[in-house]
C-alpha cells in the first residue's frame, strides 16, 4: 500500500519506519524536513517534503496518488487534514481528537456520511490511550451481558534532572488546559481540572498511584458504541502532577500559548541519547488500567485489563531511543493500519471495528512487546 505519513516527530519517524518494514511504499511530509531527518535518521531511504499541515492544499498536493494517509500532526489539524483526505480519495488514520465543535463527541464524527459517499475508511484515535484502551474497553465489554460503568485509569512517569515531555509541546499544553468530560447518568458532563482525586493501585512494580480526572478522547467516542451507565478517564504519574501542581499555580491558561520552558519540543533520538550519557534523562514509564464492570449471567462482574509497556531504560536496551508512550503509540498505530478495514466505509474510532479485527489486533500488540493481563472476578447475584 502507497501510504503518507504527514508529522514525522517522535511517533510519526517510528510510524513511517515500521510501516517500510511492513512492506508498504512510505513518504512522509513535515512542516520542517531537516527536523525530520533527525527522527528518521540521516540514512533513512524515506523521502520526507516541507508541507503546511494548515493548508490543505499543501498536504494533497504532496500526499498525492497515496492509499493511506496517515496523520500524526497535533490534534488541532485534524480537520484540514481529513478534508484532505476526502480531497485526494484516500484512507485515513490519526491518534487523537481535539475538543472543537461538539464539546462531548469527537469531530472525526462528523465526517462519517463524506467517507461513505467517497467510499472511504477513517480509523482514528488509533494509538495506545486512545487506541488500545479502547479496544480494551470493547474486549471487556464482549465478555459482559451489560455495562455499567467504565473506568480508565493511565500513569505516566518521567525520572529527569530538568523539564522533559514525553508527549509533544501541544499534546501536554491541551492536556493541561482542556476540561475532562465524563459520562455518568447515561448523560455527559464536564469535570473540574485535575480534579476528583483518588488512590489506584497499578501492577508492580508501579503500586498505588494518586490520580486526577484527565481529558481523555476515550469518553467522546466509547459511549456511542457500547451502552453503559458511567465512564471516566483519570491520570497519574510524575508528569501530571507536575501539570496540576503548575495549573494550581495560575501558570496554566487556554488562552496563554505553551511556554517552552515548561513544554518542551520533542526531543530527538539524539537529543535522548545526549540526556541520557549525561545523566539527566533516567528513565520513563507509562501504563494503562481499563476496569469495566456491569453483569454476565446476571452476576456483577468487573473485568480489568493492565497494560504495561517498555520503560525507556528498556527501549534503549533494545536500540531504540523512543519515549514509552510514543514507541506504544507507533506500535498501535502500525497494527490498526496492518489490520485496516478497507472494505468498511465510514469513520471509525477503535472500538466499532469488527471483533476480528480488534481481537487480531491485540495479539499482535502482545507480539510486539506490549505486556496485556486481563483479571474476570464475579460476585453473588444480585437480590431481586
Amino acid at each position: 500500500m502507497r501510504i503518507f505519513v504527514l508529522g514525522v516527530g517522535a511517533t510519526g519517524s517510528l510510524v513511517a519506519k515500521l510501516l517500510l518494514r511492513q512492506g508498504h511504499r512510505v513518504s512522509c511530509g513535515d512542516r520542517d524536513p531537516e527536523r525530520a531527518r533527525y527522527f528518521l535518521g540521516v540514512k533513512s531511504p524515506i523521502p520526507v517534503e516541507q508541507v503546511n499541515a494548515r493548508d490543505l492544499w499543501s498536504i494533497a498536493r504532496a500526499a498525492r496518488g497515496t492509499q493511506l494517509l496517515v496523520n500524526t500532526c497535533p490534534p488541532v489539524l485534524n480537520r484540514i487534514v481529513l478534508r484532505a483526505a476526502l480531497r485526494l480519495r484516500t484512507h485515513y488514520i490519526d491518534t487523537a481528537s481535539h475538543y472543537t465543535g461538539h464539546p462531548f463527541k469527537a469531530e472525526q464524527f462528523g465526517f462519517a456520511q463524506r467517507f461513505e459517499g467517497k467510499r472511504r475508511t477513517a480509523v482514528f484515535t488509533a494509538g495506545i490511550a486512545p487506541g488500545l484502551t479502547n479496544l480494551l474497553i470493547a474486549a471487556a465489554a464482549d465478555l459482559l451481558d451489560s455495562v455499567e460503568s467504565v473506568r480508565v485509569r493511565l500513569y505516566e512517569s518521567t525520572d529527569a534532572d530538568g523539564p522533559f515531555s514525553q508527549w509533544s509541546a501541544e499534546a501536554s499544553f491541551d492536556e493541561a488546559v482542556a476540561r475532562p468530560r465524563i459520562y455518568a447518568d447515561r448523560r455527559f458532563h464536564l469535570g473540574k481540572r485535575f480534579g476528583d482525586r483518588e488512590l489506584f493501585r497499578f501492577p508492580a512494580p508501579i503500586g498505588p498511584v494518586s490520580v486526577v480526572l484527565a481529558a481523555q478522547d476515550e469518553v467522546i467516542t466509547v459511549p456511542y458504541a457500547i451502552p453503559m451507565k458511567s465512564m471516566d478517564v483519570k491520570f497519574g504519574g510524575s508528569d501530571i502532577d507536575r501539570l496540576r501542581r503548575w495549573y494550581r499555580q495560575g501558570k496554566l491558561r487556554k488562552s496563554r500559548r505553551p511556554v517552552a520552558s515548561r513544554f518542551m519540543r520533542t526531543p530527538t533520538p539524539r537529543t535522548v541519547h545526549r540526556l541520557l550519557r549525561r545523566g539527566i534523562l533516567h528513565n520513563a514509564h507509562f501504563a494503562a488500567s481499563v476496569v469495566v464492570e456491569g453483569l454476565k449471567d446476571e452476576r456483577p462482574t468487573t473485568v480489568r485489563w493492565d497494560a504495561t509497556v517498555p520503560s525507556l531504560f528498556q527501549l534503549r536496551r533494545q536500540g531504540s531511543l523512543s519515549s514509552p508512550i510514543a514507541w506504544a503509540t507507533a506500535q498501535m498505530t502500525a497494527l490498526f493500519i496492518k489490520h485496516f478495514p478497507r472494505e468498511t466505509f465510514g469513520v471509525f474510532p477503535p472500538e466499532a471495528l469488527s471483533v476480528e479485527i480488534r481481537r487480531a489486533i491485540l495479539r499482535d500488540a502482545r507480539a510486539r512487546g506490549i505486556r496485556l493481563m486481563k483479571r474476570v472476578t464475579s460476585r453473588a447475584p444480585r437480590d431481586l
